[in-house]
C-alpha cells in the first residue's frame, strides 16, 4: 500500500511524506525547495513531487492521500470551549459555534486541487485529526512494542492543544484534550513575541536565552494554572484574539497591552539583557512546572507501568523540558518525533492512515529523507554557477574536512540526504572544532548572522556519549539537552551551554557513515570523538536543499570551504 501524507493545514510548515508498505521512504519540507522559510500559505506541492519520485511510484499508484486536519463536530466540546473561552471576541465564538468546520473545508478543497495537479486519480483522500497526526507520527514510528504514554503539545490543531493519551498494539486511545485557548504553546508563543522573537523560530531562542536569567526574579505564574485536571490560560494576558491584542506598528501580537503595562515594553534587538533574560528563564520554568504536572496526572500511571512515553506537536522541541521529563525516576525512554512540529503532522496523517487500512507501520530508524546528489551533480552546480567556483574533487572527503577543522575553519558541510525537520544531523550541516576558542562567535556572526549568544551543537561519536553526557539515553536527533560531564567541558567549551547543558547528537555508523568517519578522522587529530554542528542556512532562511543553494549560501557569507560530497569548493 502507498500513502502519501501532506501538510500545510494551519498556513506554514507544508511538507510530504510517502509510505511504502509501512515503511517511510521519504518526507521533506516545501520550503527547502521554494526558498520561502516556513513556506507560509503554501501547500507542498514541490515536495510532494520529490516523495514520489524518490519512491519511484506513479501518481495513479498512491492509494491514499492523508492531510492532518479534520471536521470536529459541534457535539463534542471543542467548539464550545473555544466559543465560551472567546467570549470576549462574539465574531470568534459564534463562528466556532455556526460555522466551525470552515478551515477544515478550505484545507480539503486546496488538497483534493492539489492531488488533481499532481495526477492522484485513484487515491483516496483521508483526513486526520491534528494531533491524532502527533500522536502518530511519535507513537507509531518510536519502535516502542509495549503500552506507550502518548504527549502531544503545540499551539493549536483545529481547535484542540494538547493530546494525553496511550498506544497499545498499534493503537491510539485518546485519554484527554485541552483546547484552545488553553494552550502551553500558545502561552510561550504568546511569551515569545513579547521578547522580541518571531513565533514559530523564536521559541528555540527564548529557550536559548533563558539558562542566563534567574527564574525566581520574576512571577509569571498567573500566566496559566494547571488545577484539578484543567489547563486555564489567563487570556487578559496572553493567547489572545481581535480587539485584545496589543498592536505595535499597525501588527497584532498574541498578548495584550496589560501584559506591557506589567513588564515593561516589548523587547528589541539582538541582545540578551535586564529584564528580559529573567523573563525567559521564568516562562521556561512555567513551561516545565505546568508540562510535567499534567503528564503526571493523565499518564503517570501509565509510565509507571511501561516507562515509555512517545512525544511530539510543536512544544516537544523544547529540549528543556525534555530533558526534566527524561530524568524522571519511572521513565526508560522518551522518543521524540524529529519533525515534532507541523511538518511532521504529513509523516503523521500519513502513519495514521496506513494503520487504519491495516498497515504495520515500521520503526523511523533516521531523518535522512530528503534529496541527495551526486557528486557529478554537484560538479555541475559549479560549473554553471555565476561566480565561477574553485573546486576540487578530492578522494577522501570526510578525512579532508576533519583536517580542515582541526586547523580552525569552519566549514559548510553537504552530503547525503537531507534531514526532515528542523535540526541538522550531519547531511545539510556547518561544522566547527568545539575544542577551538572562538569558533562558535565566528559562525554566528560572520556565516549564519545570527544573535552572538545563541548556542551550538554538539554531534559526537556513540563510542563518546555514555562518558559525555552522563547517560546512554538514545539521542539521535537533538531532542534532549543533558548535562555535560565536567571532565569535558574544557575539551569541548563551543558546544557547552550556559547552563552546563548540551543539546546533543550521538551518531552512529549505521545511519550516517560518512559523517561518522569526519568525526573519527578529527578524533585522531584533535583528541575529541566531537563536532560543533549547526543547521546549513543564513539567519531567517531555510535549510540547504541542493548543490546551488549549498553555492549561493557559501558566496552570501565569511565561509572558506564546502564540501559537497566529495567536491571541495575553495575561495582561498
Amino acid at each position: 500500500m502507498i500513502v502519501l501524507g501532506l501538510s500545510g493545514a494551519l498556513s506554514h510548515d507544508a511538507s510530504a511524506a510517502i509510505l511504502v508498505d509501512g515503511k517511510i521512504i521519504a518526507a521533506a519540507e516545501e520550503e527547502r525547495f521554494i526558498r520561502d522559510k516556513h513556506a507560509k500559505g503554501k501547500f507542498p506541492y514541490e515536495a510532494a513531487k520529490f516523495c514520489l519520485k524518490q519512491a519511484g511510484v506513479k501518481p495513479e499508484d498512491v492509494d491514499i492521500v492523508a492531510f492532518p486536519y479534520a471536521e470536529i463536530p459541534l457535539s463534542t466540546n471543542a467548539r464550545w470551549h473555544y466559543a465560551k473561552r472567546h467570549w470576549y471576541a462574539p465574531d470568534r465564538a459564534l463562528d466556532a459555534i455556526f460555522n466551525g468546520n470552515r478551515r477544515y473545508r478550505r484545507n480539503r478543497d486546496k488538497s483534493l486541487a492539489l492531488m488533481k495537479e499532481l495526477g492522484l486519480n485513484n487515491a483516496k483522500f483521508v483526513p486526520v485529526e491534528h494531533h491524532l497526526a502527533h500522536a502518530s507520527s511519535a507513537y507509531h514510528l518510536s519502535g516502542f512494542k509495549e503500552k506507550t504514554a502518548i504527549v502531544g503539545i503545540d499551539g493549536k490543531g483545529e481547535y484542540a492543544t494538547t493530546f494525553f493519551g496511550y498506544g497499545e498494539n498499534g493503537k491510539i486511545h485518546k485519554i484527554k484534550e485541552f483546547y484552545d485557548p488553553d494552550s502551553l504553546g500558545g502561552l510561550y508563543g504568546a511569551m515569545t513575541e513579547y521578547l522580541g522573537f518571531d513565533m514559530l523560530d523564536g521559541e528555540f531562542k527564548v529557550m536559548g536565552m533563558a539558562p542566563y536569567g534567574d527564574p525566581t526574579k520574576f512571577d509569571l505564574s498567573d500566566l496559566a494554572k494547571f488545577e484539578h485536571g484543567e489547563l486555564i490560560v489567563n487570556t487578559k494576558l496572553v493567547n489572545v484574539v481581535g480587539l485584545r491584542r496589543y498592536k505595535e506598528n499597525g501588527k497584532g501580537y498574541y498578548f495584550t497591552p496589560e501584559l506591557i503595562k506589567r513588564l515593561g515594553p516589548k523587547r528589541q534587538g539582538d541582545e540578551i539583557d535586564d529584564p528580559y533574560i529573567h523573563y525567559a528563564a521564568s516562562i521556561q520554568a512555567l513551561l516545565e512546572k505546568l508540562a510535567l504536572e499534567m503528564i503526571e496526572y493523565y499518564l503517570g500511571d501509565i509510565i509507571r507501568e511501561t516507562g515509555k512515553i512517545a512525544m511530539a506537536g510543536g512544544v516537544a522541541l523544547n529540549v528543556k523540558l525534555n530533558q526534566r521529563i527524561i530524568s524522571l525516576p519511572y521513565v526508560k525512554e522518551l522518543f521524540v518525533q524529529p519533525a515534532s512540529g507541523d511538518n511532521g503532522t504529513s509523516l503523521g496523517a500519513a502513519t495514521y492512515a496506513a494503520h487504519l487500512a491495516g498497515e504495520t507501520i515500521q520503526k523511523m530508524e533516521h531523518a535522512y529523507l530528503g534529496p541527495s546528489f551526486t557528486n557529478a551533480e554537484c560538479i555541475a552546480a559549479c560549473e554553471a554557477h555565476p561566480q565561477k567556483p574553485n573546486f576540487t574533487l578530492v578522494e577522501n572527503g570526510p578525512q579532508i574536512a576533519a583536517e580542515l577543522l582541526a586547523q580552525g575553519n569552519p566549514l559548510a558541510w553537504f552530503q547525503g540526504r537531507m534531514e526532515f525537520g528542523p535540526r541538522a544531523l550531519g547531511c545539510r550541516s556547518i561544522l566547527g572544532d568545539p575544542s577551538y576558542p572562538g569558533v562558535a562567535d565566528r559562525i554566528n556572526a560572520q556565516i549564519k548572522y545570527r544573535e552572538r549568544w545563541r548556542p551550538f551543537c554538539p554531534s559526537m561519536l556513540d563510542t563518546v556519549a555514555e562518558d559525555l553526557l552522563q547517560t546512554n539515553h538514545p539521542a539521535p536527533y537533538m531532542t534532549f539537552t543533558f548535562d555535560v560531564n565536567p571532565a569535558w567541558n574544557d575539551r569541548i567549551p563551543e558546544v557547552v551551554h550556559e547552563d552546563g547543558t548540551a543539546r546533543a547528537q550521538v551518531v552512529t555508523r549505521e545511519t550516517n557513515p560518512r559523517y561518522y568517519a569526519l568525526i573519527e578522522h578529527l578524533e585522531k587529530l584533535r583528541g575529541n570523538a566531537v563536532v560543533l554542528n549547526t543547521s546549513l542556512n543564513r539567519r531567517g532562511e531555510p535549510m540547504i536543499c541542493s548543490p546551488t543553494d549549498a553555492l549561493n549560501m557559501f558566496y552570501g557569507c565569511d565561509l572558506e570551504y564546502l564540501m559537497m560530497e566529495d567536491v571541495l569548493v575553495t575561495k582561498k
